[in-house]
């Protein structure tokens, strides 16, 4: 029995570990394959429904890493490395793709390509700069007060406080009137 299910978790791993790899890598074909593989598991398991709608995370990493990769790349070709059924279903993905913010291209229907905009460099403005200096300061003003935190209190406040001689005298008179109020009380039982 220990076995069986040993098995059967190793199995849901593995399938697991295959179908985050195809999502991750946009691989459409490798997450087709693992689906195939395993559609009876993820059906018994009541995860069919939700891996099907992964399918558009992997296009979507997909695209992404088209655009990324090419500056200008035809429809044919992207239905191509995605693998889709037409250039026309890759057409129209990369539409959503652009309008949903995913990635920054143009589409040119009437050659058949898509046109990546240039992003910009980020390096090349004070962005950077300004984000660097945001974090230094935060740390600074950290700092500053856990030292603030850690001072000694003013002067002042060892004013109020009694001398170490007067406590001990103090502390002395209470003992004594305390030994003067338990002897009245043993002295007034007897």
């Amino acid at each position: 029995l220990y076995n069986v299910h040993l098995e059967e978790a190793v199995v849901s791993t593995q399938s697991t570990g295959m179908l985050t790899q195809a999502v991750l890598a946009g691989d459409l074909g490798k997450f087709s394959t693992v689906l195939e593989t395993y559609s009876d598991k993820f059906m018994k398991e009541g995860t069919m429904t939700l891996i099907n709608r992964l399918r558009h995370n992997v296009i979507k990493t997909g695209i992404k890493s088209v655009a990324l990769s090419y500056s200008r790349i035809s429809l044919s070709d992207v239905a191509e490395k995605l693998q889709l059924d037409s250039p026309e279903d890759a057409e129209y993905i990369i539409a959503k793709a652009i309008h949903d913010g995913v990635i920054e291209a143009t589409i040119d229907h009437s050659n058949g390509y898509m046109q990546s905009n240039d992003s910009a460099d980020v390096y090349s403005t004070n962005e950077p700069l300004k984000a660097y200096h945001e974090r230094i300061r935060f740390c600074l003003d950290i700092h500053n007060h856990s030292i603030k935190a850690m001072r000694f209190p003013p002067k002042s406040y060892n004013d109020n406080l009694e001398d170490a001689q007067k406590q001990r005298e103090r502390e002395q008179q209470d003992l004594e009137y305390a030994k003067e109020i338990a002897e009245e009380e043993e002295d007034g039982m007897l």
